[in-house]
């Protein structure tokens, strides 16, 4: 039976698939597929981490940051600019902590 998946796996993964006994087919993605790939990749981990339970949450999470520096290096973005760029944002509008849910908002007049 085909199982179709049509995604970025780990790089062992076709051979965790072979070691069971089934047969990857695999393809290498050209640079700009893979940008593609690894965007649609992030979210795909990040709903997982959404609907993680709070035991699983800290393995989604890690999937989560194993994209992100894959993203990064992709484009060419060094993990230090995203630092900096993060430090800068929460600087200039805060971070989660106070876990401020904003409801709505009256435009003035």
């Amino acid at each position: 039976m085909r199982v179709a998946y049509n995604k970025l796996v780990r790089d062992q993964i076709p051979d965790i698939i072979a070691a069971a006994g089934s047969q990857p087919s695999t393809r290498v993605l050209d640079h700009a597929s893979y940008q593609a790939a690894l965007r649609s990749k992030l979210l795909e981990e990040a709903e997982e981490a959404e609907s993680a339970s709070d035991d699983r949450l800290a393995s989604e999470l890690a999937d989560v940051l194993e994209v992100l520096r894959a993203l990064a290096k992709a484009h060419d973005v060094k993990w230090e600019d995203i630092e900096l760029q993060a430090t800068r944002k929460r600087a200039e509008r805060g971070g989660f902590g106070r876990r401020i849910f904003l409801e709505h908002v009256d435009q003035a007049p």
